[in-house]
Protein backbone atom coordinates (compact mmCIF):
# COMPACT_ATOMS: atom_id res chain seq x y z
CA UNK A 1 0.00 0.00 0.00
CA UNK A 2 1.23 3.20 -0.96
CA UNK A 3 1.04 6.16 1.71
CA UNK A 4 2.01 9.28 0.94
CA UNK A 5 2.80 10.50 4.61
CA UNK A 6 6.33 10.90 4.42
CA UNK A 7 5.57 13.72 1.66
CA UNK A 8 2.86 15.10 4.16
CA UNK A 9 5.40 14.99 7.08
CA UNK A 10 8.06 17.23 5.11
CA UNK A 11 5.34 19.54 3.51
CA UNK A 12 3.96 20.62 7.30
CA UNK A 13 7.68 20.76 8.50
CA UNK A 14 8.50 23.30 5.98
CA UNK A 15 5.09 25.09 6.10
CA UNK A 16 5.49 25.47 9.56
CA UNK A 17 9.37 26.34 9.32
CA UNK A 18 10.44 23.58 11.48
CA UNK A 19 14.15 21.00 10.41
CA UNK A 20 14.12 17.49 10.21
CA UNK A 21 16.23 18.16 13.66
CA UNK A 22 13.88 19.76 15.33
CA UNK A 23 10.97 17.16 14.62
CA UNK A 24 13.02 14.32 15.51
CA UNK A 25 13.58 16.13 19.14
CA UNK A 26 9.89 16.43 19.57
CA UNK A 27 9.22 13.28 18.87
CA UNK A 28 11.95 11.43 20.36
CA UNK A 29 13.52 9.70 17.71
CA UNK A 30 16.67 10.36 15.14
CA UNK A 31 16.81 13.25 12.41
CA UNK A 32 17.64 10.25 10.35
CA UNK A 33 14.34 8.33 10.99
CA UNK A 34 13.04 11.52 10.26
CA UNK A 35 14.79 11.67 6.98
CA UNK A 36 13.75 7.90 5.91
CA UNK A 37 9.75 9.46 6.54
CA UNK A 38 10.52 11.99 4.30
CA UNK A 39 12.07 9.24 1.68
CA UNK A 40 9.48 7.47 1.86
CA UNK A 41 12.08 4.85 3.16
CA UNK A 42 9.96 3.64 5.86
CA UNK A 43 7.04 4.72 8.14
CA UNK A 44 6.96 6.07 11.39
CA UNK A 45 5.72 3.56 14.39
CA UNK A 46 1.68 3.10 14.95
CA UNK A 47 2.32 4.64 18.31
CA UNK A 48 4.07 8.34 16.75
CA UNK A 49 0.99 9.04 14.34
CA UNK A 50 -0.85 11.28 17.43
CA UNK A 51 2.47 12.54 18.45
CA UNK A 52 2.67 13.68 14.66
CA UNK A 53 -0.38 15.03 14.40
CA UNK A 54 -0.51 16.42 17.97
CA UNK A 55 3.14 18.32 16.84
CA UNK A 56 1.81 19.91 13.61
CA UNK A 57 -1.46 20.91 14.97
CA UNK A 58 -3.97 18.11 13.22
CA UNK A 59 -6.05 15.73 13.37
CA UNK A 60 -4.84 12.30 12.26
CA UNK A 61 -7.12 12.71 9.28
CA UNK A 62 -5.53 15.50 8.57
CA UNK A 63 -2.38 14.38 8.63
CA UNK A 64 -3.03 11.50 6.26
CA UNK A 65 -4.69 13.88 4.00
CA UNK A 66 -8.44 12.62 4.36
CA UNK A 67 -11.49 15.43 3.97
CA UNK A 68 -14.56 13.52 5.94
CA UNK A 69 -13.79 9.93 4.22
CA UNK A 70 -12.43 8.26 7.12
CA UNK A 71 -14.87 5.55 6.78
CA UNK A 72 -15.16 5.23 3.48
CA UNK A 73 -11.32 4.45 3.39
CA UNK A 74 -11.43 2.16 6.21
CA UNK A 75 -13.94 -0.23 5.17
CA UNK A 76 -12.11 0.01 1.22
CA UNK A 77 -8.95 -1.21 2.93
CA UNK A 78 -10.53 -3.87 5.14
CA UNK A 79 -11.91 -5.35 1.94
CA UNK A 80 -8.84 -5.49 0.17
CA UNK A 81 -6.97 -6.70 3.29
CA UNK A 82 -10.02 -9.62 3.07
CA UNK A 83 -9.88 -10.45 -0.53
CA UNK A 84 -5.96 -10.87 -0.30
CA UNK A 85 -6.34 -12.74 2.23
CA UNK A 86 -9.07 -14.78 0.56
CA UNK A 87 -6.74 -15.68 -1.74
CA UNK A 88 -4.31 -17.91 0.27
CA UNK A 89 -6.57 -21.14 0.48
CA UNK A 90 -4.16 -23.86 1.79
CA UNK A 91 -1.46 -22.11 -0.43
CA UNK A 92 1.01 -19.21 0.02
CA UNK A 93 -0.29 -16.76 -2.93
CA UNK A 94 0.50 -13.40 -1.34
CA UNK A 95 0.26 -13.96 2.53
CA UNK A 96 3.56 -12.04 2.74
CA UNK A 97 1.90 -9.29 0.75
CA UNK A 98 -1.39 -9.33 2.64
CA UNK A 99 0.78 -9.06 6.34
CA UNK A 100 2.33 -6.12 5.10
CA UNK A 101 -0.65 -4.46 3.45
CA UNK A 102 -2.54 -5.06 6.76
CA UNK A 103 0.19 -3.34 9.05
CA UNK A 104 0.46 -0.54 6.76
CA UNK A 105 -3.34 0.06 6.99
CA UNK A 106 -3.19 -0.02 10.86
CA UNK A 107 -0.18 2.78 10.50
CA UNK A 108 -2.62 4.78 8.60
CA UNK A 109 -5.10 4.01 11.17
CA UNK A 110 -3.97 3.27 14.29
CA UNK A 111 -6.29 1.61 16.84
CA UNK A 112 -9.11 0.92 14.77
CA UNK A 113 -11.07 -1.87 15.40
CA UNK A 114 -12.10 -3.17 11.61
CA UNK A 115 -8.43 -3.11 10.85
CA UNK A 116 -7.02 -4.69 13.73
CA UNK A 117 -8.85 -7.67 13.29
CA UNK A 118 -8.32 -7.99 9.69
CA UNK A 119 -4.79 -8.01 10.81
CA UNK A 120 -5.74 -10.74 12.80
CA UNK A 121 -8.09 -12.78 10.53
CA UNK A 122 -4.17 -12.48 7.82
CA UNK A 123 -2.05 -13.98 10.61
CA UNK A 124 -4.63 -16.30 11.67
CA UNK A 125 -4.61 -17.89 8.42
CA UNK A 126 -0.50 -17.50 8.08
CA UNK A 127 -0.05 -19.95 10.62
CA UNK A 128 -2.40 -22.37 8.82
CA UNK A 129 -0.80 -21.56 5.46
CA UNK A 130 2.66 -21.33 5.90
CA UNK A 131 3.21 -24.21 8.67
CA UNK A 132 -0.09 -26.31 8.50
CA UNK A 133 -2.55 -27.72 11.68
CA UNK A 134 -1.06 -30.76 12.75
CA UNK A 135 -2.52 -33.97 14.83
CA UNK A 136 -2.01 -36.45 17.22
CA UNK A 137 -3.80 -39.30 18.67
CA UNK A 138 -4.79 -39.37 22.04
CA UNK A 139 -4.55 -42.51 24.54
CA UNK A 140 -8.28 -43.41 23.72
CA UNK A 141 -7.03 -43.15 19.89
CA UNK A 142 -8.77 -40.26 19.49
CA UNK A 143 -7.77 -36.67 17.05
CA UNK A 144 -6.06 -34.18 19.02
CA UNK A 145 -4.27 -30.94 18.21
CA UNK A 146 -0.21 -31.05 18.08
CA UNK A 147 -0.67 -27.87 20.63
CA UNK A 148 3.00 -28.21 21.20
CA UNK A 149 3.73 -27.41 17.39
CA UNK A 150 0.85 -24.79 17.31
CA UNK A 151 2.73 -23.16 20.42
CA UNK A 152 5.98 -22.50 18.32
CA UNK A 153 3.67 -20.37 15.13
CA UNK A 154 4.88 -16.87 16.03
CA UNK A 155 1.97 -15.28 13.76
CA UNK A 156 -0.69 -17.18 16.21
CA UNK A 157 1.02 -15.60 19.26
CA UNK A 158 0.30 -12.39 17.29
CA UNK A 159 -2.87 -13.19 16.55
CA UNK A 160 -4.12 -14.20 20.19
CA UNK A 161 -2.42 -10.76 21.14
CA UNK A 162 -4.76 -9.09 18.86
CA UNK A 163 -8.05 -10.79 19.61
CA UNK A 164 -7.31 -10.64 22.95
CA UNK A 165 -6.96 -6.74 22.52
CA UNK A 166 -10.19 -5.96 20.27
CA UNK A 167 -12.65 -8.11 22.65
CA UNK A 168 -12.12 -5.59 25.31
CA UNK A 169 -13.88 -3.15 23.31
CA UNK A 170 -15.57 -4.52 20.50
CA UNK A 171 -19.07 -4.40 20.80
CA UNK A 172 -21.64 -7.02 20.17
CA UNK A 173 -21.82 -7.43 16.10
CA UNK A 174 -20.21 -9.16 13.40
CA UNK A 175 -17.04 -7.74 14.35
CA UNK A 176 -17.38 -9.55 17.51
CA UNK A 177 -18.54 -12.33 16.57
CA UNK A 178 -15.42 -13.20 13.65
CA UNK A 179 -13.21 -12.28 16.69
CA UNK A 180 -14.56 -14.93 18.63
CA UNK A 181 -14.91 -17.28 16.41
CA UNK A 182 -11.70 -17.06 15.35
CA UNK A 183 -10.07 -16.75 18.38
CA UNK A 184 -11.88 -19.50 20.10
CA UNK A 185 -10.38 -21.60 17.03
CA UNK A 186 -6.57 -20.63 18.09
CA UNK A 187 -7.10 -21.49 21.23
CA UNK A 188 -8.22 -24.74 20.78
CA UNK A 189 -5.49 -24.95 18.64
CA UNK A 190 -2.52 -23.83 21.37
CA UNK A 191 -4.04 -26.13 24.66
CA UNK A 192 -5.90 -22.84 26.07
CA UNK A 193 -9.05 -25.00 26.49
CA UNK A 194 -10.09 -23.02 29.82
CA UNK A 195 -10.27 -19.71 27.74
CA UNK A 196 -11.82 -21.40 24.96
CA UNK A 197 -14.52 -22.49 27.42
CA UNK A 198 -15.25 -18.95 28.95
CA UNK A 199 -15.69 -17.79 25.93
CA UNK A 200 -18.07 -20.33 24.52
CA UNK A 201 -20.10 -20.34 27.64
CA UNK A 202 -20.71 -16.78 27.40
CA UNK A 203 -22.25 -17.53 23.13
CA UNK A 204 -25.51 -17.57 22.95
CA UNK A 205 -27.31 -21.38 21.62
CA UNK A 206 -27.97 -21.89 18.16
CA UNK A 207 -30.96 -20.78 18.45
CA UNK A 208 -29.80 -17.73 19.15
CA UNK A 209 -27.97 -17.43 15.99
CA UNK A 210 -28.13 -14.69 13.62
CA UNK A 211 -29.86 -17.06 11.13
CA UNK A 212 -32.52 -17.60 13.73
CA UNK A 213 -32.99 -14.39 14.92
CA UNK A 214 -33.94 -13.37 11.48
CA UNK A 215 -36.66 -15.39 11.16
CA UNK A 216 -38.19 -14.05 14.17
CA UNK A 217 -37.37 -10.30 13.07
CA UNK A 218 -39.38 -11.46 9.83
CA UNK A 219 -42.98 -11.65 8.67
CA UNK A 220 -44.93 -13.17 5.66
CA UNK A 221 -42.60 -13.94 2.04
CA UNK A 222 -39.53 -12.75 4.31
CA UNK A 223 -39.67 -14.68 7.02
CA UNK A 224 -40.28 -17.43 4.23
CA UNK A 225 -37.03 -16.40 2.68
CA UNK A 226 -34.87 -16.52 6.08
CA UNK A 227 -36.66 -19.81 6.86
CA UNK A 228 -34.68 -20.89 3.54
CA UNK A 229 -31.57 -18.92 4.39
CA UNK A 230 -31.22 -20.99 7.71
CA UNK A 231 -31.89 -24.14 6.25
CA UNK A 232 -29.13 -23.64 3.64
CA UNK A 233 -27.22 -22.59 6.41
CA UNK A 234 -27.86 -25.58 9.34
CA UNK A 235 -27.79 -28.32 6.31
CA UNK A 236 -24.09 -26.66 5.84
CA UNK A 237 -23.15 -26.79 9.28
CA UNK A 238 -24.35 -30.30 9.82
CA UNK A 239 -22.85 -31.80 7.17
CA UNK A 240 -19.46 -30.22 8.08
CA UNK A 241 -19.62 -31.66 11.59
CA UNK A 242 -20.78 -35.12 10.30
CA UNK A 243 -17.05 -35.07 8.22
CA UNK A 244 -15.17 -33.33 11.50
CA UNK A 245 -16.50 -36.08 13.20
CA UNK A 246 -15.12 -38.92 10.92
CA UNK A 247 -11.74 -37.19 11.70
CA UNK A 248 -11.91 -36.79 15.20
CA UNK A 249 -13.02 -40.49 15.56
CA UNK A 250 -10.24 -42.09 13.67
CA UNK A 251 -9.73 -45.39 14.84
CA UNK A 252 -12.79 -45.67 16.91
CA UNK A 253 -15.14 -46.52 14.02
CA UNK A 254 -14.45 -48.37 11.30
CA UNK A 255 -13.88 -47.85 7.78
CA UNK A 256 -17.20 -48.91 6.37
CA UNK A 257 -18.81 -46.46 9.14
CA UNK A 258 -16.93 -43.55 7.65
CA UNK A 259 -17.92 -44.47 4.17
CA UNK A 260 -21.85 -44.41 5.66
CA UNK A 261 -21.23 -41.33 7.41
CA UNK A 262 -19.58 -39.54 4.74
CA UNK A 263 -22.36 -40.21 2.38
CA UNK A 264 -24.56 -38.84 4.89
CA UNK A 265 -22.85 -35.71 4.79
CA UNK A 266 -23.06 -35.24 1.15
CA UNK A 267 -27.28 -37.07 1.19
CA UNK A 268 -28.17 -34.49 3.97
CA UNK A 269 -28.07 -31.34 1.23
CA UNK A 270 -30.17 -33.33 -0.84
CA UNK A 271 -33.03 -33.28 1.87
CA UNK A 272 -33.44 -29.92 1.62
CA UNK A 273 -32.27 -29.21 -1.93
CA UNK A 274 -34.91 -31.82 -3.22
CA UNK A 275 -34.24 -31.37 -6.98
CA UNK A 276 -30.59 -31.68 -7.12
CA UNK A 277 -29.39 -28.32 -6.76
CA UNK A 278 -27.27 -26.55 -4.05
CA UNK A 279 -25.95 -23.93 -5.00
CA UNK A 280 -22.24 -22.93 -3.82
CA UNK A 281 -22.51 -26.22 -1.94
CA UNK A 282 -21.48 -28.36 -5.15
CA UNK A 283 -17.86 -27.63 -4.30
CA UNK A 284 -18.32 -28.24 -1.07
CA UNK A 285 -19.68 -31.60 -1.85
CA UNK A 286 -17.20 -32.43 -4.42
CA UNK A 287 -14.38 -32.10 -1.51
CA UNK A 288 -16.55 -35.08 0.57
CA UNK A 289 -16.28 -36.96 -2.38
CA UNK A 290 -12.38 -36.82 -2.80
CA UNK A 291 -12.50 -37.83 1.22
CA UNK A 292 -14.94 -40.55 0.43
CA UNK A 293 -12.83 -42.16 -2.23
CA UNK A 294 -9.88 -42.65 0.68
CA UNK A 295 -11.99 -44.66 2.55
CA UNK A 296 -13.69 -46.50 -0.74
CA UNK A 297 -10.16 -47.64 -1.33
CA UNK A 298 -8.86 -49.30 2.47
CA UNK A 299 -12.36 -50.93 2.36
CA UNK A 300 -11.16 -52.64 -0.96
CA UNK A 301 -13.87 -50.65 -3.19
CA UNK A 302 -11.34 -49.57 -5.55
CA UNK A 303 -14.28 -49.04 -8.35
CA UNK A 304 -16.08 -47.55 -6.08
CA UNK A 305 -13.29 -45.17 -4.99
CA UNK A 306 -12.52 -43.73 -8.73
CA UNK A 307 -16.87 -43.46 -9.52
CA UNK A 308 -16.21 -41.22 -5.93
CA UNK A 309 -13.83 -39.17 -7.49
CA UNK A 310 -15.86 -38.47 -10.86
CA UNK A 311 -18.75 -37.60 -8.87
CA UNK A 312 -16.81 -34.88 -7.41
CA UNK A 313 -15.66 -33.55 -10.93
CA UNK A 314 -19.41 -33.88 -11.49
CA UNK A 315 -20.08 -31.68 -8.20
CA UNK A 316 -17.29 -29.30 -9.14
CA UNK A 317 -18.74 -28.82 -13.14
CA UNK A 318 -22.37 -28.03 -11.14
CA UNK A 319 -20.82 -25.52 -8.88
CA UNK A 320 -19.09 -24.02 -12.10
CA UNK A 321 -22.51 -23.43 -13.60
CA UNK A 322 -24.05 -21.99 -10.63
CA UNK A 323 -20.92 -19.21 -10.67
CA UNK A 324 -22.03 -18.07 -13.93
CA UNK A 325 -25.08 -17.58 -12.78
CA UNK A 326 -25.04 -14.01 -11.13
CA UNK A 327 -28.90 -13.88 -10.65
CA UNK A 328 -31.76 -16.00 -9.48
CA UNK A 329 -32.82 -18.17 -6.82
CA UNK A 330 -32.66 -22.12 -5.26
CA UNK A 331 -35.49 -23.87 -7.37
CA UNK A 332 -36.09 -26.72 -4.25
CA UNK A 333 -39.76 -26.12 -2.87
CA UNK A 334 -38.25 -24.86 1.13
CA UNK A 335 -35.41 -22.62 -0.14
CA UNK A 336 -37.18 -21.34 -3.67
CA UNK A 337 -37.07 -17.36 -2.16
CA UNK A 338 -33.15 -17.60 -1.46
CA UNK A 339 -31.51 -15.47 -3.99
CA UNK A 340 -27.97 -16.30 -5.49
CA UNK A 341 -26.44 -12.39 -3.98
CA UNK A 342 -27.17 -13.99 -0.52
CA UNK A 343 -25.42 -17.22 -0.86
CA UNK A 344 -22.18 -15.66 -2.77
CA UNK A 345 -22.00 -12.83 -0.31
CA UNK A 346 -22.02 -15.81 2.31
CA UNK A 347 -19.10 -16.98 0.35
CA UNK A 348 -16.46 -14.67 1.95
CA UNK A 349 -17.45 -16.88 5.04
CA UNK A 350 -16.77 -20.29 4.03
CA UNK A 351 -14.79 -22.30 5.92
CA UNK A 352 -13.53 -24.64 2.87
CA UNK A 353 -13.10 -21.78 -0.04
CA UNK A 354 -14.36 -22.55 -3.50
CA UNK A 355 -10.68 -22.92 -5.70
CA UNK A 356 -10.32 -24.51 -9.43
CA UNK A 357 -11.30 -27.65 -10.77
CA UNK A 358 -7.64 -28.74 -10.79
CA UNK A 359 -6.90 -28.17 -7.26
CA UNK A 360 -9.72 -31.47 -6.40
CA UNK A 361 -6.17 -33.14 -7.37
CA UNK A 362 -3.97 -30.73 -5.58
CA UNK A 363 -5.65 -30.90 -2.84
CA UNK A 364 -7.14 -34.63 -2.20
CA UNK A 365 -8.49 -35.44 -0.25
CA UNK A 366 -8.95 -31.99 1.11
CA UNK A 367 -8.80 -32.88 5.21
CA UNK A 368 -5.60 -34.23 6.55
CA UNK A 369 -6.25 -38.06 7.86
CA UNK A 370 -3.20 -40.42 8.42
CA UNK A 371 -5.06 -42.82 5.61
CA UNK A 372 -3.47 -41.03 3.21
CA UNK A 373 -0.11 -42.41 4.20
CA UNK A 374 -1.45 -46.07 2.54
CA UNK A 375 -3.70 -44.87 -0.04
CA UNK A 376 -2.11 -42.05 -1.84
CA UNK A 377 1.14 -43.92 -3.55
CA UNK A 378 -1.48 -47.11 -3.99
CA UNK A 379 -4.25 -45.26 -5.39
CA UNK A 380 -1.74 -42.68 -7.53
CA UNK A 381 -0.47 -45.49 -9.15
CA UNK A 382 -3.29 -46.77 -10.66
CA UNK A 383 -3.78 -46.01 -14.21
CA UNK A 384 -7.08 -44.62 -13.69
CA UNK A 385 -5.74 -42.08 -11.24
CA UNK A 386 -4.18 -39.84 -14.41
CA UNK A 387 -7.05 -40.80 -16.17
CA UNK A 388 -8.98 -38.63 -13.89
CA UNK A 389 -6.66 -36.09 -13.41
CA UNK A 390 -6.84 -35.30 -17.33
CA UNK A 391 -10.35 -34.56 -16.51
CA UNK A 392 -9.98 -31.95 -14.08
CA UNK A 393 -8.26 -30.10 -17.20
Amino acid sequence: MQLDLGQKIRELRRRNGRTQEALAEALGVTSQAVSRWEANGGYPDMEMIPSIANYFGISIDELFGYNHERSKRIDALAEKIDNMNFQNNGVDINIDECISFARAALIEFPGNEKLMLCLASVLYNAGYVRYGEYHLSDESGYDVLDIETHRTYDEWKEAISLYEKLLKTLQTGELHHRAVRELTQLYLNTGEHNRANEMIENAPDIYGSRAFLKINGTDGKERAKAYGEALLEMVRACSETMVQCVIAYKNNISVADKIQSLRGAVEIFYTVCTDGHCGRNHSYIARIYTLLSVYLWLDGKKDDAFASLDHALEQFRLFEDYCANDTGHYTAPLVRLVQYEWIQAKANDDSHPHTSRASLAEDWPWWCVPEIEIVKPEIQKDPRWDAWVSKLQ
